[in-house]
C-alpha cells in the first residue's frame, strides 16, 4: 500500500545521507520532495503543511547539524514525527460495562457487515462473548450476511427482521445479549451512498438508545481523502471514539491512515488486511510509520507468528529437529503454519530490507507454488512422505499426475528439502543453540 510512498522517502534519505554535512539547503531540498511524496500519497494537505513544519523545526537544530550522522538523524526526526502524528500508541476498544455496545458507522460499501464479523472474531479471542446485531433492515442481504457470518464464527446473532425499526432492534438486541450472557455486542448499522440528514438523525437516536461504548467509523482505506472528510463529517454529528480503516492491503495510497488522528483527533483503532475473518490488525502508529519508511514491522511478524504456531506441535517439531528427524510431512505443516500468518507479501513487508530485496528481483513471491508444495506432499503415501528416497521415477510420475503438477516440480520439491536437511544438520552439529522452540529451519 505505502509502496510509491516508501519508495520516494526512501530515494530522498539516501541523497540526505549522502551530505557529509547537512546545512539548511539541503534540509530544504529534501523536505520539498517528502513534501511531494505525501501529497502523491494522497495525505491532506494540512497534514503534510504540520508535519513538515515540525520535521524542519528540529531537523534545522543542534540535534543534525552537529550530529555525526545527520543524515540518519533526519530519518530519526522523520520517523517520531510521523508516529506522533498517527496517534504515537494504539488505542484499543473501551469496551465499558458488562455488555458494552459497540457501533459500527460508515457509508455503505465500506465494509461494515464484513469489519462486523471481523471483529467479533478479533473479541473472541479476547475471551469475549460477541453478539452480533444487524441494525439495517433496509438491505436483507446484510442481514443475511451477518447471520452467516454468526454461524461460521460461532457468535450470537440477533434475530433482526426488515419490518423492524433500527432503534428497536437495537434496544431489543442489548436486552437479549444481558439475557444470554454476551458481553460485547457489535452493532451493524445502516450506511447511505453518502453522508445525508435521515442516516445521521437515525445514527443519533441509536445512540441516545443504547449508550455505546464505543462508536467506531468503518471507512475505505481507497478512498483517501474522502476518508478524511467523511471521518470529520461522522464525528461532528456523533463525536466517534475512533475509525476502522478498511482494504488497507489494496492500491489505496495511504493518505488516510496518515491523515485522519491529525484531522479528526481521533485513533485509528484497527486495519482491515485482506478478506478472511481472521484480517483485522489492531493499529499501531509507531509499527506503521516503521513500515511507510521501510523498516519493517518485527513485533507485527512476532505476533503473528505466535497466534499462528500451535506450541505443541512447535515442541514436537523442536524434538524431531534436534534428532535429524524432520520429514515431508513435517515440512508441510510448517508451509501451513505459514499460510495462516498471511500473504507472503505481507509477511515479507514486515521484514527489514526485504522490500529492496523485491524490489532488485533478488527475491520473488508467487504463493501458487505453496499451494503447489502442499498439493505434492499430500499426493504422496505416508511411506514416501517419511521416507524420500524411495520415491523414484515411477513415483514421481505418479504424485505429479496426482497432484496436478509435473515432474520437474516433484523434482523441486525433493531438491529443496534435501537442502533443508543439510542445513538442520548444521545446525544440530552447533550444538544446543542451533534451534530455538519452533524455529523454522527454512
Amino acid at each position: 500500500m505505502f509502496e510509491k510512498l516508501t519508495d520516494k522517502l526512501n530515494l530522498t534519505f539516501k541523497k540526505l545521507k549522502g551530505h557529509g554535512k547537512l546545512t539548511e539547503k539541503n534540509i530544504d531540498a529534501g523536505l520539498k520532495e517528502v513534501r511531494i511524496a505525501l501529497l502523491e500519497a494522497d495525505v491532506h494537505y494540512k497534514v503534510v503543511k504540520q508535519l513538515l513544519a515540525a520535521i524542519r523545526e528540529r531537523a534545522v537544530g543542534q540535534e543534525v547539524l552537529a550530529s555525526l550522522t545527520p543524515g540518519q538523524q533526519v530519518v530519526k526526526i522523520v520517523n517520531e514525527e510521523l508516529t506522533g502524528l498517527m496517534g504515537s500508541r494504539h488505542e484499543g476498544l473501551r469496551l465499558i460495562g458488562r455488555r458494552a455496545p459497540v457501533m459500527l458507522v460508515g457509508l455503505q460499501g465500506s465494509g461494515k457487515t464484513t469489519t462486523a464479523g471481523k471483529l467479533a472474531k478479533f473479541l473472541a479471542g479476547q475471551n469475549r462473548r460477541p453478539y452480533l446485531v444487524p441494525a439495517d433492515p433496509y438491505r436483507p442481504a446484510a442481514i443475511d450476511q451477518l447471520k452467516m457470518l454468526g454461524e461460521q464464527l460461532g457468535a450470537g446473532v440477533f434475530p433482526s427482521t426488515p419490518d423492524m425499526d433500527p432503534v428497536d432492534i437495537c434496544r431489543q438486541a442489548v436486552s437479549r445479549a444481558a439475557l444470554d450472557g454476551f458481553d460485547a455486542i457489535l452493532i451493524d448499522t445502516a450506511g447511505r451512498l453518502h453522508i445525508d440528514e435521515a442516516l445521521m438523525e437515525e445514527l443519533k437516536r441509536i445512540k441516545e438508545a443504547v449508550q455505546p461504548s464505543d462508536i467506531l467509523l468503518v471507512a475505505d482505506a481507497m478512498t483517501g481523502q474522502d476518508a478524511v472528510n467523511m471521518a470529520d463529517a461522522f464525528n461532528d454529528v456523533l463525536d466517534i471514539d475512533g475509525v476502522i480503516l478498511t482494504k488497507m492491503d489494496g492500491d489505496a495510497r495511504g493518505g488516510a491512515a496518515i491523515s485522519i488522528r491529525a484531522i479528526t483527533s481521533k485513533p485509528i483503532k484497527f486495519v482491515g488486511v485482506g478478506e478472511k475473518l481472521d484480517a483485522l490488525e489492531p493499529f499501531h502508529p509507531d509499527r506503521m510509520a516503521s513500515r511507510i519508511l521501510g523498516m519493517g514491522d518485527i513485533l507485527s511478524l512476532i505476533e503473528k507468528a505466535q497466534s499462528a504456531v500451535d506450541e505443541k506441535k512447535a515442541r514436537e517439531l523442536e524434538k524431531k529437529l534436534r534428532k535429524n528427524q524432520f520429514t515431508l510431512e513435517d515440512f508441510r505443516d510448517q508451509l501451513v503454519q505459514v499460510r495462516k500468518m498471511g500473504s507472503l507479501e505481507e509477511i515479507l513487508g514486515m521484514i527489514p530490507g526485504m522490500g529492496k530485496l523485491k524490489k532488485m528481483k533478488q527475491f520473488s513471491v508467487d504463493e501458487r507454488e505453496l499451494v503447489h508444495i502442499t498439493a505434492i506432499i499430500d499426493s504422496m503415501t505416508v511411506e514416501e512422505r517419511r521416507k524420500h528416497s524411495i520415491v523414484n521415477a515411477s513415483r514421481r510420475k505418479r504424485i505429479a499426475a496426482g497432484s496436478g503438477t509435473s515432474v520437474q516440480e516433484v523434482n523441486q520439491l525433493l531438491k529443496n528439502y534435501v537442502q533443508v536437511e543439510k542445513m538442520i544438520k548444521k545446525l544440530n552439529k552447533g550444538g544446543p543453540r542451533g534451534f530455538g522452540q519452533g524455529m523454522l529451519p527454512f
